[in-house]
């Protein structure tokens, strides 16, 4: 679908919703495409087309904004997949480094099916939301999700003490990210390693801890992220279809993509959501012209470099909250004005 249909789509009776729901119509500053139109790697072939996904970002009306009773929840209507941020969310989104919405400021001109002056205000200042959070928001979660992927897949042929390094080295990764959300732990407070707790058993994973006077609730909420990974290699390793097979590798491209797009951010490139020079790799991992082999080999490669970018990056820890919020009181303010026939 090419994007003059994608336009032609959006006149069509079925979308007839985004002028006539009240909270939307005017109020929409921004609509793009999302999905894999967005990013470059939509396929169509006779058994399969994809998806056409729309994103974008309403703004609060008069009523609200002055009442400070402000719609903070999307507009969704998932038969379509069509998904329309709040911008008081979508803002809070932004600064969070959120892939799933900071790629629409970064959508090629041609796929911005609509925008009002608001809009190009936000496009124009993305460079206000883009922090080291990117670091985490794309590369750790896609580095923490192909490795989980990579350790579930290695469980049909390793040995039973093998597969559970793999998780054991998993589990560290998510564990080094701890110290962002918990009580501080040091490298003697909480140990994995593999081995037997009874001869007659199998190796398996194995914990000591060694805590005093630590908060119940981080223990749990740390013990959850770490039984969290082991679910998920749990349901990876339970696929035995062709359709679980385009799946995964369909996941993987995407966590692939996400890595080269966060390191572009943390390069100073700013966000390039459409991914032109990666597109055929990222459509020959989806397509299976990778084996998984090939696919980690490049994984460790990406995730180096991302590491680089991250720590030779110049963006700035967090965004500056106060050119945020003078961008988004000079776009509300430009609400109530119009509101005001001013």
């Amino acid at each position: 679908m090419n994007i003059e249909l994608m336009k032609a789509k959006l006149d069509s009776t079925e979308y007839e919703f985004l002028e006539n729901e009240k909270a939307l119509g005017n109020n929409i500053m921004l609509l793009t495409t999302g999905g894999s139109y967005a990013y470059g790697t939509n396929i169509e072939t006779e058994n399969h087309v994809s998806d056409f996904d729309v994103r974008g970002i309403y703004l609060n009306s008069k009523e609200e904004l002055l009442t400070m009773n402000c719609s903070d929840k999307p507009y969704e209507n998932k038969d379509l997949d069509v998904v329309i941020y709040p911008i008081k969310q979508a803002v809070d989104l932004f600064i969070n480094a959120n892939p799933n919405t900071l790629e629409m400021l970064g959508t090629k001109d041609k796929h911005v099916f609509k925008i009002s002056e608001e809009g190009k205000m936000l496009r124009d200042n993305y460079n206000l939301f883009l922090s080291k959070r990117v670091y985490s928001s794309f590369g750790g979660y896609a580095i923490c999700q192909l490795r989980r992927l990579q350790n579930a897949l290695a469980r049909d042929s390793y040995p039973r003490e093998e597969k559970e390094i793999h998780i054991k080295r998993s589990i560290e990764k998510q564990m080094l990210t701890f110290n962002d959300r918990y009580k501080k732990l040091s490298n003697e407070d909480l140990i994995l390693n593999v081995g037997k707790y009874n001869e007659r058993l199998d190796s398996e994973i194995l914990i000591t801890m060694n805590l005093k006077n630590y908060p119940l609730r981080d223990l749990k909420g740390m013990l959850s992220e770490m039984t969290q990974v082991l679910k998920d290699y749990d349901k990876l390793n339970h696929r035995n279809s062709k359709k679980d097979e385009i799946h995964l590798r369909k996941h993987a491209m995407h966590l692939v993509r996400l890595l080269l797009m966060g390191k572009e951010i943390l390069e100073g490139k700013g966000i390039n959501t459409y991914r032109e020079n990666d597109r055929e790799m990222l459509l020959d991992i989806r397509a299976g012209k990778y084996s998984y082999e090939e696919i980690f080999d490049l994984v460790n490669e990406l995730e180096n470099n991302f590491k680089y970018a991250a720590k030779h990056t110049n963006l700035p820890d967090k965004p500056n909250l106060k050119d945020i919020n003078e961008l988004v009181m000079e776009i509300n303010k430009k609400v109530v004005m119009r509101n005001d026939g001013i």
